[in-house]
Order: structure tokens, then C-alpha cells, then sequence
């Protein structure tokens, strides 16, 4: 009997030892993306086809976050930015329904889509990278450093089964910047002080208020005569979403039916994401644990069914249900809330309103090491919360994201993408758009990718080798409208305008805010030298207005250069500025002179 008792518990402990065993794997790779999120899929994407061995861990079974899991499948802003893995990703959308007027369904955006089609996409494009490995179904419960250098990352699943994942990189691609507040990097949350950003339209004080928040519906047209009416909700109050329909656009009352249309998809499809009297809601819940936030969150998706519930009783639309074929979540709502702001890294540079609104006006011309573009206005929603000042849509012309803003203070070992990065609240209002996002993700793999490559840390990894690295895959450093990748002048123009030699013109333009470069005009000798002493002050000033020509460009850079023949230079016609950005680009070689992350040249 004593024998066999013994026999039993030997059984038990070897039992005991396998299944903790089972429970715990261990992965070494070079860059880890914590988050299949929008900018974790492009950064993930990027770090691999750069020939890095890169892993993505994803808690839901979706990649593409916001523009998928999170249901907001109509994206804001870029349409005329055709920039790196967000035109990549468009057109493969394109493909799919038939050209780019199919996605023009609904009247907030140009370019819209069925969640699940997007994650299709994503899916695909992952599936087609030979480094790139993803996992389910795990969220990161901490970070691993040491001393100051992030080496790792610790996820579970819901079966508190434990991945650990040893990294050279970790990226941060979290919808709220968790890893920020894991890895002890100093952040910011809510809204910036005037006296600490130095933004006139800052707050006089700050506080920790975020944007509201939304838990997306898409509901479908199951046609005439069907009723898909949802029961009534818990707390269903139809006053809650009186005047939901009441609101002008472009000049113009619209009604319910226009509202809807707002998110209209294709295939009969509607994207519920309302931010008057509809399903935003007010939830404060950054800084609270996993438990408590999941607790807080089924408030935003009963809001969403309560509106769903009145679009169906009060407005007539019995025929609008949950879509039974787009989230696995099996009621039509998203599979994660759209969060449109957590936390921001403090970063070796912060881009603010002044940077975005005026770029050649700052002391720190962060504009210049700019690594993805935005063209969105600062768009803020904050009507669910009464303590909330009423932002309204401030102009800005397009902008780009500073490479610094990526990247902590002082931490090494781990970059920032997705929303996370380093902006003000107000920046942010702009930079957190889902075509900005993406690019900023790719960026973000970019320099992982070169920071395994070149045994640096991200922080000394130059701005221009990934300001290069990214016009090689077709990617926008500067935002500009007029000049595109399918131009002979593309990239030229973009290293000349990113040292500022020639400088743009911002517009603050409807909801699609350009900048110009004016390929085919001209510029005047004084305009010229005015750039090149900026970039260099051995070149001198010469206050000429005249316009200036190849023979008068040559004369002005001739002592200077030594490959530089006067004598094929003998024009005396005003030149085109694509063909000055040209010439500097391949006589001056403006790129190989070194830059610091506050856009400053070192000598």
C-alpha cells in the first residue's frame, strides 16, 4: 500500500512538472511587436521584409486594429498621400471591390471597407513574409529589462498559459501604450499645459482628460420587409440619442437616413461610429488594470446597442441588424473598442501643433526628419464629457512625424508605434488617424529592422539612413500633394524639401489639408541661397529676386563643387523647381550631410 502510494504521487509530480512545462514557452527573435494593431501589422510587415526575424504577438484573432478589430473600417485622411504600406494596403482594398470609386460609399472618407476584409488583407500580406511569425490569443503582462535596455516581453492567454519572448527590439504597438507604463518609460496622458508645449491654443492647465472612446456596430441591409430588431438593452433611454440626426454638413441639414450614410460600406453594410448624441462614450480607463477596464468597457458596448436599438425603433430601420458575417464576436459589435488616445512617450522630440501648423517657424525644424506624413485635421472628440474644453477641427496643412517621436528619452531596446508615440494632446488629435498610423508603424519597423542590422541602438541609428530606407519602399517622408512616387522626381524632391533647401507651401484645405511643392514653377535667387545658407553657411545669401537659371545655379554652386562643369550649364531660362531639386539631389548630395533628431545639422 505505502508502495503504491508512492508510485501515485511520483505519477502526480511528473504530471505536475509537464503541465507547468506546458504552460510556459520561450522564444527568442529580433524584433518583437507587441500588438497586430495598426501600426504594429505595418511595423511587423516592414521589420521582416527588411530580412529581419520579427514576431508579432496579438491578443484578439484579427490583425489591423483599429481599421479592423476595432470595426472603424473608413479611414480618415491620406486619400492623396499615396505613401508606403497604407497605398499598399488600399490597393489591394481597390482590387477586392472593383476599383477606387467602389469604396467610395459613405461620405465620410474615400476609402471604405468590411472590417473582415481588411483583416483579410493584413493576413495575406503577413502570410507572404518569410521572416515574420504571428501569435494569438496572448496580451503582455509585463516587460523584461535590463538595467536600462528593454530585452523582452511576458504575454498570457486566458488560460494563464505564459509566452516569453526574449528581443534585441521590442515595439510598443498597443492601443494605449501599456508597454510604456510596463517598461517604466516616462509617458503623458490627457490634455498639455500651454506652458509646457508652448501651443497658444493649449490648455492653461492640464489635466488627464482623454478623447472619448467607441465601441463600433456594423449593421447590415437584410432587405425589405425583415425585421432585425435587437431586444431592448439594459438602461435603454431614447433620449440619450434625441438630436442624433441634427446637424448640418458641408452647409447642408442632413437626415437620418444621411446619417447613416455616413459609414454606409460596401455591401449593403453601415458602420455605427456616431460622435453626435450617438455611441462615443466618456471612459477614462488608461491607467486601470486589465479587469477593471474589460468591466468598464461593456458600458461603451451596451451604449452601442442602445443606439442600434433607437436607429431600429425611434428612426424606422427594423431592416439594419448586427452583420452576421463580419466579427466572430457573434453580435455584431467590434472585437475591441476604438480607443483614440492613451498614453504618449515622452520621446527624444515631441511634435506639437506649432510643428504641424507652422514647420518652418520652430526652433527645432523637426519637419526635416520627418519618417510618415498625415493630412487629417485636428479632430478631437470629447462631447460625452462636460469637463471636456470644446475643441473644434483647428486647420493645419499635411505634416510628417519626426523620427525622435518613436523613440523614449532614455530607454533603449524599444521603439513606439501606433498611437503611443511622442506628441501632444493636440498633435495627437491628427497624428492618430488610421493612414497616418500605418505609416508610422512601418517607419517604426524600419528602424528596428536597422537597429538589428547595424548593432545600434534605435536612438543612434542615423535619421537619414531611415529616411532613405523608407523612399525605397515607395514611402512619403515629406506630405507632399503634388509630386508622387510615380514621378520621375519623386525621391529627389522629397531629400531636397526634407533639408529644407526648397520649401513647401502648407494649405489648410477642407478636410484633406495639402502641401505644395509646385514642381513645374520657379524660384528666385534669393529664395535659393537663402536655402542653401540654411543648410550650409559657407554657401552666402545673394539678395537677387531674378528667377533662377542652370547657368546662375552652377555659377552659385561651382566653388563648391569640384564634379561641377560651368560649361554644360549655359541656360540662361528660368528653371522649374522638380528639375532644381534634381540637380541638388545629385550634385549637392544633401542626405549624406548628418542630421540630429531635432532637425538640426551637425557640423
Amino acid at each position: 500500500m505505502k508502495k503504491r502510494l508512492i508510485e501515485i504521487i511520483i505519477v502526480l509530480f511528473i504530471f505536475s512538472f509537464h503541465s507547468c512545462t506546458k504552460k510556459e514557452e520561450i522564444k527568442q527573435v529580433d524584433v518583437l511587436v507587441i500588438g497586430g494593431t495598426t501600426g504594429g501589422i505595418s511595423a511587423g510587415i516592414q521589420s521582416a521584409r527588411l530580412g529581419i526575424s520579427t514576431l508579432i504577438v496579438e491578443e484578439t484573432p484579427w490583425l489591423g486594429g483599429m481599421i479592423t478589430a476595432a470595426g472603424v473600417s473608413a479611414t480618415d485622411g491620406n486619400h492623396n498621400l499615396h505613401s508606403g504600406i497604407w497605398n499598399e494596403f488600399r490597393q489591394h482594398l481597390r482590387d477586392y471591390y472593383g476599383g477606387a470609386e467602389a469604396l467610395f460609399t459613405g461620405w465620410v472618407s474615400n476609402t471604405q471597407f468590411e472590417p473582415h476584409v481588411g483583416d483579410s488583407i493584413f493576413k495575406r500580406m503577413a502570410a507572404a513574409e518569410k521572416n515574420l511569425q504571428i501569435i494569438y490569443g496572448y496580451y503582455p503582462v509585463s516587460i523584461q529589462k535590463s538595467g536600462n535596455l528593454v530585452i523582452g516581453a511576458t504575454f498570457e492567454n486566458d488560460k494563464k498559459e505564459k509566452l516569453i519572448v526574449n528581443a534585441k527590439i521590442v515595439i510598443d504597438a498597443t492601443d494605449l501604450g501599456d508597454g510604456l507604463k510596463m517598461a517604466g518609460i516616462a509617458y503623458r496622458l490627457g490634455m498639455d499645459a500651454k506652458a509646457e508645449t508652448g501651443e497658444a491654443i493649449a490648455l492653461e492647465k492640464a489635466n488627464d482628460i482623454v478623447q472619448d472612446l467607441t465601441w463600433v456596430a456594423i449593421l447590415k441591409d437584410y432587405g425589405e420587409g425583415a425585421d432585425k430588431t435587437i431586444p431592448q438593452p439594459e438602461g435603454y433611454d431614447p433620449k440619450d440619442f434625441e438630436g442624433c440626426c441634427d446637424l448640418t454638413v458641408d452647409g447642408s441639414a442632413i437626415n437620418c437616413e444621411k446619417m447613416l450614410d455616413y459609414g454606409r460600406l460596401p455591401h449593403d453594410k453601415f458602420m455605427i461610429n456616431w460622435p453626435k448624441k450617438g455611441n462615443d462614450i466618456y471612459l477614462n480607463i488608461v491607467e486601470s488594470d486589465r479587469n477593471i477596464r474589460n468591466e468598464e468597457l461593456k458600458k461603451a458596448k451596451n451604449k452601442t446597442r442602445c443606439f442600434v436599438y433607437y436607429i431600429q425603433q425611434v428612426l424606422g430601420f427594423k431592416r439594419y441588424g448586427p452583420a452576421d458575417d463580419e466579427f466572430p464576436s457573434g453580435d455584431g459589435l467590434a472585437l475591441v473598442p476604438y480607443h483614440r488616445e492613451g498614453r504618449r512617450l515622452k520621446g527624444i522630440v515631441t511634435l506639437n501643433y506649432n510643428h504641424i501648423e507652422k514647420p518652418y517657424e520652430q526652433p527645432d525644424p523637426l519637419y526635416r526628419t520627418g519618417i510618415s506624413v498625415g493630412d487629417y485635421p485636428v479632430d478631437h472628440h470629447h462631447k460625452c464629457n462636460p469637463a471636456a474644453p470644446d475643441l473644434y477641427f483647428l486647420p493645419v496643412p499635411s505634416f510628417n512625424i519626426p523620427l525622435g517621436a518613436l523613440i523614449p528619452e532614455s530607454t533603449d531596446g524599444l521603439i513606439v508605434a501606433d498611437k503611443a508615440i511622442s506628441v501632444t494632446n493636440l498633435a495627437n488629435g491628427s497624428t492618430r488617424l488610421q493612414p497616418c498610423v500605418l505609416l508610422t508603424g512601418q517607419a517604426a519597423g524600419v528602424l528596428a529592422a536597422l537597429s538589428v542590422k547595424n548593432k545600434a541602438q534605435p536612438r543612434n541609428v542615423p535619421v537619414r539612413l531611415v529616411q532613405e530606407t523608407l523612399l525605397d519602399t515607395g514611402a512619403y517622408i515629406m506630405p507632399l500633394f503634388d509630386v508622387n512616387p510615380q514621378d520621375s522626381c519623386f525621391k529627389a524632391v522629397q531629400r531636397v524639401t526634407a533639408t529644407g533647401i526648397i520649401r513647401t507651401e502648407g494649405e489648410a484645405y477642407q478636410w484633406a489639408n495639402r502641401t505644395w511643392f509646385y514642381p513645374d514653377s520657379v524660384i528666385s535667387i534669393a529664395e535659393f541661397t537663402e536655402g542653401l545658407h540654411a543648410f550650409d553657411k559657407k554657401f552666402p545669401i545673394i539678395n537677387n529676386p531674378l528667377s533662377l537659371t542652370t547657368k546662375k545655379f552652377a555659377e552659385i554652386l561651382s566653388p563648391f563643387i569640384e564634379n561641377l562643369d560651368n560649361a554644360k550649364f549655359q541656360s540662361s531660362s528660368p528653371m522649374q523647381r522638380k528639375e532644381l531639386a534634381v540637380l541638388l539631389d545629385g550634385y549637392l548630395k544633401p542626405f549624406e550631410k548628418e542630421i540630429t533628431h531635432q532637425g538640426n545639422y551637425k557640423e
